[in-house]
């Protein structure tokens, strides 16, 4: 099985297979998405009890797949993508103010998500080995979709991208955002199923199956880079 019959919904099944992207040099961005310190740094279980700890080892699975899958990949697209003089971007969520009265409704709300990453701080600064490089761009978003919160629509525009390569976490939160806001402005989407991570597995491929076909493509990383131009 390969991209163009994996991870076909109920709308898709039957559909005719796609056909390959074209590629081309200048045309073909990477955007990593909130990859950043507060989603990778984890407590000492051994200072943790009940649901604390409950909820360490829920996570796991996550962690487990970002550092031995998630990480490694983006660092080889990023690799990739520099060789051969294509663009890679990045998108980040923080806040302006150290209130975060500046986050959306969506980020404010009670739970998980409300958290207040003020822009200048550690937790919502992007890990260096897989962080920007020379000039790379990087823009700072207070949404869950990185065109809505930024300037990004405008940037890519002016620099002639119409393919956007998409990598990061959450899939099924600002991934999927960012994938539907970039379709909507008609962009060519790529999401890179090994360069993304949800909560859960379940929840990764339930949004990769959801996206699909009708807002991106899903390909591996193997599978995109056999369509890039050489390097």
């Amino acid at each position: 099985m390969t991209w163009k019959t994996r991870y076909r919904s109920f709308y898709y099944d039957g559909a005719p297979e796609p056909e390959d992207p074209v590629l081309l040099p200048g045309k073909v961005a990477l955007l990593v998405i909130d990859v950043q310190n507060v989603y990778l740094d984890r407590p000492d279980p051994e200072t943790l009890s009940g649901a604390d700890l409950a909820r360490w080892h829920a996570w796991t699975p996550f962690h487990r797949r970002m550092h031995e899958t998630v990480l490694p990949t983006i660092a080889r697209l990023e690799e990739r993508f520099r060789a051969g003089g294509l663009d890679v971007l990045f998108a980040r969520i923080a806040c302006h103010l150290s209130d975060g009265r500046d986050r959306s409704l969506s980020q404010k709300k009670p739970g998980w998500n409300d958290l207040k990453l003020p822009k200048g701080l550690d937790p919502s600064q992007i890990p260096a080995a897989v962080g920007p490089v020379g000039e790379e761009i990087v823009v700072t978003k207070t949404t869950d979709s990185a065109l809505t919160g930024t300037n990004l629509r405008l940037i890519l525009a002016n620099m002639g991208i119409t393919h956007v390569v998409c990598a990061g976490i959450f899939t099924d939160q600002c991934v999927s955002s960012t994938v539907r806001s970039l379709a909507d402005e008609s962009f060519d989407v790529i999401v890179v199923d090994d360069a993304c991570a949800a909560g859960t597995m379940d929840l990764h491929e339930r949004e990769l199956e959801i996206m699909n076909m009708i807002y991106c493509s899903v390909m591996t990383a193997d599978e995109l880079i056999g369509y890039l131009p050489p390097a």
